[in-house]
């Protein structure tokens, strides 16, 4: 049996996988976060109620209308963001440019709201979502075995992640959302919608979460409290890579949870709190994180 530092190489190569996955999640999150707040700078603590929304409306649509895998990955994020998109118009656009803290005050609340409804209509049990037949099973790679899901969950969501990145970054599109909401007048003088298109981009981040919550209902039991468990490590990831920085919170949701997965294997008790422990340093180190720019 191989073994590398003390551990069989089977073990660390599972760990490494649920490492691997957890972070495409992560990155996905902290993606949609990263997007809000960095083009609308709403610190969007709504977010995991928005990823466990694409969860359960996943199951819903299946459960009362047949909605099959294939449909629900496009329909119920759409479903999804368009709630976001009414969030933003008739609560956060009310308090547009005020201290961010009451955005953050305000989308507690909706997520708490949201959270206490579902919990009252299903409980906390949780949901079971069947995995697609196409995914059923998997390839032995001769180290460890690798099922079909997880390594679509992992390539779908770098897909998403890197595509999202690129239309923001280095296209027409993303310069006019960045043009949009660093100076709205000058836009509006072009004959711009800003405010279109300030829905339109938090639509678009909450989507992002539901997206995640999709590809999130065949692996994990679907319960209304299954957002508020991820929430934090997601904020803590966001801090890391550097609040508002696009790039910076795909990278660091993925190396958070390969390093997640690696303290799971070599010393399980600090799991928990790993992703914390290395906020907290580079906060001392570079308190605009990793990828963030320096005020």
């Amino acid at each position: 049996m191989t073994m590398i530092f003390g551990v069989p190489l089977a073990v660390l190569s599972g760990q490494l996988l649920i490492g691997i996955i957890n972070g495409a999640f992560y990155a996905l999150l902290s993606l949609g976060l990263a997007v809000i707040f960095g083009l609308l700078k709403i610190i969007n603590f709504a977010h995991g109620a928005m990823y466990m929304l694409g969860a359960l409306v996943t199951v819903v649509l299946f459960d009362l209308l047949g909605v099959n895998y294939w449909v629900a990955l496009f329909v119920a994020p759409v479903l999804v963001g368009a709630f976001g998109i009414l969030i933003e118009y008739f609560l956060l656009r009310r308090i547009a440019g005020q201290d961010h803290i009451y955005s953050l005050l305000l989308t507690f609340g909706v997520a708490l709201i949201i959270q206490g409804v579902l919990t009252n209509i299903y409980g906390v049990s949780g949901l079971r979502y069947s995995m697609p037949d196409l995914f059923k099973g998997g390839i032995n790679l001769g180290f460890m075995f690798l099922p079909y899901y997880r390594a679509w969950v992992i390539v779908v969501a770098l897909l998403v992640c890197f595509g999202t990145w690129f239309i923001i970054e280095k296209t027409k599109l993303g310069s006019y959302l960045r043009a949009g909401t660093e100076d709205s007048q000058l836009m509006q003088g072009f004959g711009i919608n800003v405010p279109l298109l300030v829905s339109l981009t938090y639509g678009f981040g909450v989507m992002l979460a539901a997206f995640a919550g999709v590809l999130a209902a065949p692996i994990y039991s679907v319960t209304p409290v299954m957002g508020s468990n991820i929430l934090i490590v997601v904020f803590a990831v966001v801090v890391i890579g550097g609040m508002g920085s696009i790039g910076g919170a795909i990278i660091t949701g993925i190396l958070m949870g390969i390093i997640e997965g690696l303290t799971k294997t070599f010393y399980p008790p600090a799991s928990s709190a790993v992703i914390f422990l290395v906020m907290v340093v580079v906060l001392m180190i570079r308190p605009a994180g990793l990828f963030g720019k320096e005020a």
